[in-house]
């Protein structure tokens, strides 16, 4: 065989091999379609019936869902017409029960209509028979009901007088004897405590003379010396017929001291004349003024004020030259202190306040003879230029009661001022001074109605009172006295208290025959 043949043979065998496979495969293909297209179309199928199925669920469950909703509603719907209903008839039961209530409110109006109609009536009716019994009274007891009535105040008056006279003399009793009783502890504490002189020495106003020949030295040739003597001190030199003295006369006490000691210091000299006597006075106003810083200091060095300005210590020392009813106004200040810084201490008060107020509370009159003015209103100028605190310039203000206390220790430096002038021999007073007090203190008694007699005792410190027992009553006693007590307050000025001692007496006479 060619080789041609061979691939000739090999090339259709090749073609028929092809051939023969692309008819298989063509065959194998058409079945595998169709088989394909069956199963797609079961699948839709089967799909179809699935969404039915699952349509006809939906439908169900949305029928079974809208049933519910409309169930809810329903439900819902009856409830609130059940709810309504209620309120209907709670409304309806208020309304009644309010138609209830007006019916009886107008009812209660009727009555009460009623029944101030029938007031009106008896009241009337009252009224005409109240006229009626006040026109038989009238008649019957021969007064007017003006005058009825005017008696009946009367007795009222006199009553409620009574019981207030009662109630006053029952709670100034009880109050005296607490008060009596505290002041007492405190006073007579402080005053044993307190160890002062009762009588202050007052300042010379006479210089011995060692004989008379010696005035007409003192005054000199023409009377050229006493002129110098008066015209360096400032004072005036009274020479008189009086053996062996010198009377100095002057309004201020530091010139008089001055004067004082100078006439001392030429008597002893015994050189008089114009250079001897300006010498003279110069040394003597030189000692006055270390006299007067001894003294200040020695004063605050005694009550223990130590911070003071040295102006207010030398003020201080001038009191010491001062007077007051005989009274030395230093010494007098330096028991104020003592006696307000006991009292403080006792009240449990600012004592260190209490005594440097007391000290410095008469301040004043060391500069009353230069300055015009009260020494309170000396004083406080005084204590604001040297920038004393406000509380120690009101209690040194007010200690007269020229202006109100505003702390406690400034009641008690008026206090310690009023013991310190009042105690016995503390101060001495003119005899027609005292005799005018007197006699004004009974007049004010006599002059009060009621009051048939007076009698000032005790030197003034107590008026005793006798009333006419027909004009006033034992509970009219009480009023009287402290009318009294108010008037004395209010026209006299006198130290200490005044008691005032009302006196009512009834006596009956008869006689056996």
């Amino acid at each position: 065989m060619s080789p041609i043949i061979g691939v000739l043979l090999t090339v259709l065998g090749l073609g028929i091999g092809i051939l023969i496979g692309y008819i298989i495969r063509k065959n194998i293909s058409s079945k595998t379609i169709g088989s394909a297209e069956q199963q797609a179309m079961n699948i839709v199928q089967s799909a179809k019936n699935q969404s039915e199925t699952i349509r006809k669920e939906a439908e169900l469950e949305a029928k079974e869902e809208a049933h519910r909703i409309r169930d809810d509603v329903d439900r819902e719907v009856r409830d609130r017409r059940s709810e309504v209903s209620r309120q209907e008839r709670r409304v309806q039961q208020k309304e009644d029960q309010a138609d209830r209530k007006l019916e009886q409110i107008e009812r209660r109006e009727n009555r009460i209509t009623q029944t101030e109609k029938e007031i009106e009536k008896k009241q009337q009716k009252a009224d005409d028979l109240l006229q009626q019994q006040m026109t038989e009274l009238e008649r019957i007891s021969g007064y007017t009901a003006e005058e009825a009535k005017r008696i009946l105040l009367e007795d009222v008056e006199k009553q409620c007088r009574h019981e207030a006279s009662q109630m006053i003399q029952d709670i100034r009793t009880e109050a005296k004897e607490e008060a009596d009783a505290k002041a007492k502890e405190i006073i007579t504490g402080a005053i044993q405590r307190c160890a002062a002189d009762h009588v202050a020495e007052s300042t010379l106003s006479v210089v011995n003379l060692p004989n008379d020949d010696m005035k007409g030295r003192i005054i000199g040739r023409e009377g050229r010396n006493i002129r110098a003597i008066e015209n360096a001190t400032g004072v005036d030199l009274i020479i008189d017929d009086t053996p062996e003295a010198v009377i100095i006369s002057g309004f201020d006490p530091i010139r008089r001291e001055i004067a004082r000691i100078a006439l001392e210091k030429l008597i002893t000299d015994g050189r008089i004349h114009p250079a001897k006597i300006e010498e003279m006075v110069e040394k003597a106003r030189r000692e006055v003024a270390h006299t007067i810083k001894e003294e200040g200091e020695q004063a605050t060095f005694e009550v223990g004020i130590h911070n003071l300005h040295p102006e207010l210590v030398k003020l201080l020392g001038r009191l010491h030259f001062r007077t007051s009813y005989g009274q030395n106004v230093l010494k007098h200040s330096i028991e104020v202190s003592h006696l307000a810084g006991l009292m403080a201490g006792e009240l449990g008060l600012n004592v260190k306040l209490a005594k440097r107020a007391g000290l410095l509370h008469d301040i004043g009159k060391a500069l009353d003879h230069e300055y015009e003015g009260t020494h309170v209103d000396i004083g406080i100028q005084i204590l604001k230029k040297y920038k004393e605190s406000d509380a120690v310039i009101n209690a040194m203000a007010s200690h007269h009661g020229d202006y109100e206390p505003k702390c406690m220790e400034a009641v008690l430096i008026a206090a310690a001022d009023a013991l310190s002038a009042a105690r016995p021999g503390a101060r001495r007073e003119s005899l027609d001074v005292y005799v005018r007090r007197l006699e004004n203190l009974e007049e004010i008694a006599n002059t009060t109605p009621g009051v048939s007699n007076s009698y000032a005792i005790q030197a003034g410190r107590e008026i005793r009172i006798i009333v006419n027992p027909d004009e006033v009553h034992d509970d009219e006693m009480a009023l009287l006295a402290r009318d009294v007590s108010k008037r004395i307050e209010s026209e006299l000025e006198y130290p200490g208290q005044i008691k005032v001692n009302v006196v009512r007496e009834t006596r009956a006479v008869d006689y056996a025959k």
